[in-house]
C-alpha cells in the first residue's frame, strides 16, 4: 500500500516557509491507518521493547496502538506544563524555533527497552530530546520509529546518529 498518499501537505504551518506533513489524513482511513501501526509492530516485534514513549499529540495516537500490540508499557512524552506529578524536561530546537518536552520521573525504569514513536523526523531535535530523557531515567532506547521521515536539507538523523530508526516514508525537503 502506498501511504504517502495519504498525507496532506499543509502550506506555511506553524509559520510561513514550512510545508507541513499532515498524517492525520492517513489515520483517518482504517485501512493504510492499520497498515502503517502493523509495518511498525512487525519490524519491532521480536526486539525486548517494555515501553514505548510517544512524544505529544499524533505520537499517542499510534504509540498506543503500538506500545498494545507489543505486550509494552505506554509512555507520554508532553509539551511543558501538561503532566500533574514530578517530571523530567529536554529543551530542543525545532526548524522554526525551540521547545522543551517532558515525561513523568519514574514513568521509564533502569534499563528498560523503550521504543521511542513520534509521527515526523525533522531536524530530529524532538526524536533527540525523548532519547535525552529515557537515558536520563535509565532507559536504553531501542529504537526511534516514524510514519515521515523529511530527507534533503534538515539532515535530521545526523542528530540521532546511532539509534535505530526505522520510518515508513521517506519524502524529501523541497530546497
Amino acid at each position: 500500500m502506498n501511504l504517502e498518499k495519504y498525507i496532506r501537505n499543509v502550506p506555511d504551518f506553524p509559520v510561513k516557509g514550512i510545508q507541513f506533513k499532515d498524517i492525520t489524513t492517513l489515520a483517518k482511513e482504517h485501512a493504510p491507518f492499520k497498515e502503517s501501526c502493523d509495518r511498525i509492530i512487525n519490524h519491532f516485534k521480536d526486539k525486548g521493547i517494555t515501553k514505548v514513549a510517544a512524544i505529544e499529540a499524533r505520537g499517542y495516537v499510534w504509540g498506543g496502538v503500538i506500545a498494545y500490540q507489543l505486550g509494552a508499557g505506554f509512555v507520554l512524552i508532553r509539551k511543558p506544563g501538561k503532566l500533574p506529578a514530578d517530571i523530567i524536561s529536554e529543551e530542543y530546537e525545532l526548524e522554526y524555533g525551540t521547545d522543551k518536552i517532558e515525561m513523568h520521573k519514574g514513568a521509564i525504569e533502569k534499563d528498560e527497552k523503550v521504543l521511542i514513536f513520534d509521527d515526523l523526523l525533522a531536524t530530529g531535535g524532538t526524536a533527540k530530546a525523548a532519547c535525552n530523557l529515557i537515558e536520563k531515567a535509565g532507559g536504553i532506547v531501542a529504537g526511534i520509529a516514524f510514519v515521515v521521515e523529511l530527507t534533503g536539507s534538515l539532515h535530521g538523523r545526523d542528530k540521532i546518529k546511532g539509534y535505530k530508526i526505522y520510518s515508513l516514508l521517506d519524502i524529501p525537503v523541497e530546497e
